[in-house]
């Protein structure tokens, strides 16, 4: 069962682990569980996807119980401005104490589900806000250094590109750790290898909106869960999230 974070006659929402699909997809045809399944059968109704969220993150996932309450929330995150997200990340390297992220992506395609999207697409508008919270030096050689460091960020989507913050993390030489797509294979493989993390570390931390029937803000919270939980505590960490 999943961790259910909030729930009224609206909106239900989970806390999703990494892995988990969010519904099923031509990419991966032959996944059987999928995240809008799972709640479905666990509160005994149908579910309505209300955004998107990577298949390896975790963290806070928002679906609708009706059309209405889809179409109404459709127009909120489309705005990306009354939907407020953060999320946690481990990261390579000492990034700056803050920044924000203003670099345009081109749109991400696939060859199966986006065979008629147009690959010349000029880039869209792409922002990130980040803040360090804390740093580790461990003393394990990666590549020609005799130490590794990392940081753990918190980041702040202004946008909603597909993969941004794992793009946008890329572009500023601080990739996020477990990213097999676009981070680097030297520090997943240490953490694989010295911890036992096989995973994205990037998580859905908050998320908060305007109730669009009652005009109350919703405030949602995921906590990070054992795994990472773990981790952070092993670097010090307990009390910087």
């Amino acid at each position: 069962m999943l961790e259910i974070l909030y729930r009224d006659e609206h909106f239900v929402a989970v806390n999703k682990p990494s892995g988990l699909l969010v519904h099923r997809s031509m990419i991966d045809r032959h996944e059987t569980v999928f995240a809008m399944q799972l709640v479905r059968d666990q509160i005994g109704q149908r579910v309505y996807p209300l955004h998107r969220l990577d298949r390896p993150t975790s963290g806070v996932l928002l679906f609708g119980l009706s059309r209405e309450t889809a179409q109404k929330m459709g127009e909120e995150f489309a705005s990306h401005e009354r939907v407020r997200k953060e999320y946690l990340a481990v990261v390579r390297g000492y990034c700056e104490e803050s920044g924000l992220i203003d670099y345009p992506l081109k749109e991400v395609l696939d060859k199966m589900t986006d065979a008629k999207a147009d690959p010349d697409k000029d880039a869209q508008e792409a922002v990130t806000a980040y803040e360090r919270l804390a740093t580790v030096e461990l003393p394990f050689a990666v590549g020609r250094y005799s130490s590794s460091r990392y940081s753990l960020v918190r980041l702040a989507p202004h946008t909603g590109r597909k993969h941004q913050l794992r793009r946008h993390m890329k572009h500023i030489f601080h990739p996020i750790v477990g990213d097999t797509k676009y981070g680097r294979t030297e520090h997943n493989n240490l953490f694989r290898e010295q911890f036992g993390i096989h995973r994205l570390l990037l998580h859905a931390r908050t998320m908060r909106f305007t109730h669009p029937f009652n005009g109350e803000e919703v405030m949602l919270e995921a906590p990070v869960g054992s795994e990472l939980e773990g981790l952070f505590r092993e670097f010090g960490w307990e009390k910087s999230y």
